[in-house]
């Protein structure tokens, strides 16, 4: 059947922005920094050879800005589409002073994601609803859509419900997917006929790599968490208590 067999997706996490900028009125508008510009060069360039049939951003300038760098080394890259099932979670709302203020009350967002009612901070998108948006927009491009190789550009929460659906553990399992800023992810999917006869249904899916980074690739600068990275501060192993 047309459509049907195995297909990868290079999932990708944003690179580095910096949501205290002077200028920046708007998080959702956040660009990249140079740090999160040369992250993602070093992921064109690590994907050189690549042929994506499909690339997919969230519709938010940070993701956009990386998956054009990174389809800038492909030789004959498709059209860059958006699709906003991919948003980040949506946050509630929260006051901090500073980063490490900020980042102590992100800290744990992710630890009771699978509790009934949990929510990406007070007031937040539920983690079930964010789930089944995220899940679905998934779906919409394995099924509906053909390809064999995809590029997607989204962020840490919708990268993490990904990778916890394609594993199979769902919610409870997202809080041990690190995602470190410009990460590269991969997950193979075999896509059969569906068993009624009409469309495809997922087969298999196989988690090939996890939290890849091309801009170094062992780690050895990269002992702080993502978070920790993202805001500039260090915990040192130690994150402060819930109630900070």
């Amino acid at each position: 059947m047309k459509g049907a067999g195995r297909r990868r997706i290079y999932l990708m996490r944003h690179g580095h922005v910096d949501y205290f900028a002077p200028d920046l009125t708007d998080p959702r508008m956040v660009p990249l920094t140079e740090e999160g510009r040369e992250q993602a060069a070093a992921v064109s360039e690590a994907l050189r050879h690549a042929q994506f049939d499909l690339a997919v951003y969230s519709g938010l300038p940070r993701t956009r800005q990386t998956a054009e760098i990174v389809l800038d080394g492909n030789d004959e890259p498709p059209e860059l589409i958006a699709h906003e099932g991919l948003e980040e979670i949506k946050s509630g709302w929260v006051r901090a002073e500073s980063r490490e203020e900020l980042a102590a009350r992100l800290a744990y967002s992710f630890d009771d994601a699978h509790a009934p009612g949990a929510s990406f901070l007070p007031e937040g998108e539920t983690f079930k609803n964010a789930e089944a948006r995220i899940t679905a927009a998934l779906q919409e491009l394995i099924l509906t859509r053909e390809w064999r190789t995809a590029l997607i550009v989204a962020h840490e929460g919708v990268n993490r419900i990904a990778l916890g659906w394609a594993c199979g553990g769902g919610l409870s399992t997202i809080a041990a997917f690190e995602q470190d800023l410009a990460c590269l992810n991969l997950i193979d999917i075999d896509v059969t006929p569906a068993e009624n006869g009409e469309g495809l249904q997922i087969e298999r899916m196989a988690l090939k790599a996890l939290n890849v980074t091309a801009y170094d690739f062992v780690k050895k600068g990269l002992s702080r968490s993502s978070l920790e990275h993202l805001f500039d501060v260090d915990f040192g192993g130690l994150r402060p208590r819930r109630s900070v």
